[in-house]
């Protein structure tokens, strides 16, 4: 049925992982069972590997071996891999291409640096949206009656002395915009954020 499939490889990453040939697939821990599926998966030599919320019912140890061992087997085999996942932490060690759907539409897609180095968290006096400089896109924004904070995306560097400006990690991105898609980018209220 699988003209590709290798029984060697699938022997050694059993092995590997510690798996008990002898043991039923239902008595496996989630981490156990996880990395079976990945066994069963890349023993297929697949060109293109599609995984769906693959890390999600895993404890944080769990998560974490499952994708050492997912970017391990994808430098070995050149692989190329398309995970969908909310638990977008572990995500930013391991992808470097990210697709952000919310609302049913693609939000925001990219290199992840290059996403990350051209978004910056703006924290200053209170202002009004229409004051800052053309070439920053804001994305979402929150004010008190003394501070502004204001999510940009911009290539050019942030010159105004009046801003704080600090950088973003990956989760307080995607949460922008999916916040930004839900409620319109005038009305996020960015949470999360340092």
């Amino acid at each position: 049925m699988n003209p590709a499939w290798d029984n060697d490889l699938a022997l050694k990453r059993v092995q590997q992982v510690g798996l008990d040939l002898k043991q039923k697939a239902g008595k496996l821990s989630g981490g156990q069972r996880a990395q079976l599926a990945l066994t069963r998966a890349i023993a297929k030599r697949p060109d293109l590997l599609m995984l769906d919320e693959p890390i999600a019912s895993l404890d944080p140890l769990a998560r974490r071996e499952f994708l050492q061992v997912l970017m391990e087997v994808t430098a070995e085999q050149e692989l190329s891999v398309v995970m969908s996942s909310h638990l977008v932490a572990d995500l930013e060690r391991v992808a470097d291409y990210l697709i952000v759907l919310a609302a049913s539409r693609v939000q925001i897609t990219g290199q992840v640096d290059s996403l990350l180095a051209t978004h910056h968290l703006l924290t200053g006096p209170r202002r009004d949206t229409a004051t800052l400089p053309a070439g920053q896109q804001v994305i979402g924004e929150s004010h008190t009656d003394r501070q502004s904070t204001f999510l940009v995306r911009s290539s050019e560097p942030i010159q105004d002395p009046t801003f704080s400006v600090t950088g973003l990690n990956l989760e307080d991105l995607v949460l922008a915009y999916m916040g930004s898609a839900k409620e319109g980018p005038a009305r996020l209220m960015l949470e999360g954020t340092r």
